[in-house]
């Protein structure tokens, strides 16, 4: 086995997926912001599993970063075996209300880094089939959300960008799969200052670990699109087969009118 590439694995579901791939025997490379919680996640999980770690804080959003963390792994002589695109976040407020380089920044991490870092790391996981390569969408994906109009579009392209991918690789010895799941606990409602929301997160909420061993059991089967949990998969369904403007009324009778308060 050569290393797991996961961006945004100093937390959270990048964080618990790499605790499951460790323990599955695969020498871990995490890529994040920050540094004291990258060194933190490296150490847990070289003590726990005793395979190799290798970190580097960069900050994805950055133009040519993807590049960079590319150019990292090529002079590290890193076999990377399994790219997970995790990095990501959201912006909870009214879209007019939030300056033109924010909502660029959120969607060059959200799109353009992962789609950057496809492009670089498929020829070499063409080379170390069977690879696999997971790309981290939101349940956000399957409706418009007021409140959250660029992240849900963002999400709904990585999905669309993942099913298109997997049929141009389906020969290739490399599995694509698209993570997508609903509320977790973790670190990224307090990003988004969406405290409002928590209340009511909690009564549907899973937990990063369950998530992460959803995710790697389906992506090592090769499932392309992993929804992690019952009420995720129901919300799924429900929101493919409702009008979608009253997909809409609900989402904003929860985005909208918490942020309004």
């Amino acid at each position: 086995m050569g290393y797991a590439l996961i961006t945004g694995g100093s937390k959270g579901i990048g964080k618990a997926i790499a605790f499951e791939l460790a323990a599955r025997g695969y020498d871990i490379a995490l890529a994040a912001r920050t540094e004291n919680l990258l060194t933190q996640a490296a150490e847990e999980i070289s003590n726990k599993f005793k395979v190799k770690t290798k970190t580097l804080a960069i900050d994805l959003a950055a133009h040519n970063a993807a590049k960079d963390l590319f150019d990292w792994c090529v002079k590290s002589e890193l076999n990377i075996n399994v790219l997970v695109n995790n990095a990501g976040y959201t912006i909870w407020e009214l879209f007019e209300n939030v300056p033109v380089e924010e909502q660029q920044d959120m969607m060059q991490l959200n799109m353009n880094a992962m789609v950057e870092l496809c492009r670089y790391f498929i020829p070499s996981l063409r080379k170390n089939s069977p690879s696999y390569l997971l790309n981290v969408s939101s349940t956000s994906a399957f409706q418009a959300i007021p409140a959250m109009s660029v992240y849900a579009a963002t999400k709904a392209f990585v999905l669309t960008f993942t099913r298109g991918l997997q049929y141009e690789l389906k020969d290739s010895g490399i599995q694509v799969s698209c993570l997508i799941p609903g509320t977790t606990d973790t670190f990224f409602m307090d990003r988004a200052k969406m405290d409002p929301l928590k209340e009511i997160a909690k009564k549907f909420e899973m937990q990063a670990d369950e998530v992460a061993r959803i995710a790697v059991l389906g992506m090592l089967k090769g499932t392309l699109e992993i929804i992690p949990g019952f009420s995720n998969k129901a919300s799924a369904v429900g929101t493919k087969l409702l009008p979608k403007r009253l997909a809409e009324n609900i989402a904003a009778s929860i985005y909208l009118k918490k942020l309004e308060k």
